[in-house]
């Protein structure tokens, strides 16, 4: 899957990979990270997956939202009962200041789906909207 960017009024740009950073965890390919480009071409990594419950295999578009507040679905991770040892993804938010927080854990059925790797949409009220590759009837 090829990483989606978004941008902000500074010309910066946001992305997820799916794999990368720490090459231990995820089988030896890395977790995947969420990372910021600046104008001047300069990457930094504002989160890097470690595979738990905060989730793997990023890869999804990202929103934002009017704090910088970032927003996203990782295919794995999350719930490791689920799908073990793999887990069946999240939907995490980074804060401005890099801290991921996991605010959903997909547990499969018959709770709900897996696999969450289309990425999000958001309403002007602040819910989100999302698809699962797995799961379902």
């Amino acid at each position: 899957m090829a990483p989606l960017r978004i941008g902000d009024a500074e010309g910066d740009l946001y992305g997820t990979t799916e794999f990368g950073e720490d090459m231990t965890d995820c089988g030896t390919l890395g977790c995947g990270v969420v990372y910021k480009i600046d104008r001047s071409g300069h990457e930094t990594v504002l989160y890097s997956f470690t595979g738990g419950a905060d989730g793997s295999e990023g890869g999804s578009t990202l929103v934002r939202d009017a704090a910088g507040n970032l927003y996203g679905t990782t295919g794995f991770g999350g719930d490791l009962s689920c799908f073990a040892p793999f887990g069946c993804g999240v939907v995490f938010k980074i804060d401005c200041s890099g801290h991921e927080t996991a605010l959903q854990r997909f547990r499969g059925q018959p709770f709900d789906g897996w696999n969450p790797i289309a990425g999000l949409v958001r309403d002007p009220a602040g819910n989100f909207y999302g698809t699962t590759l797995r799961g379902g009837a």
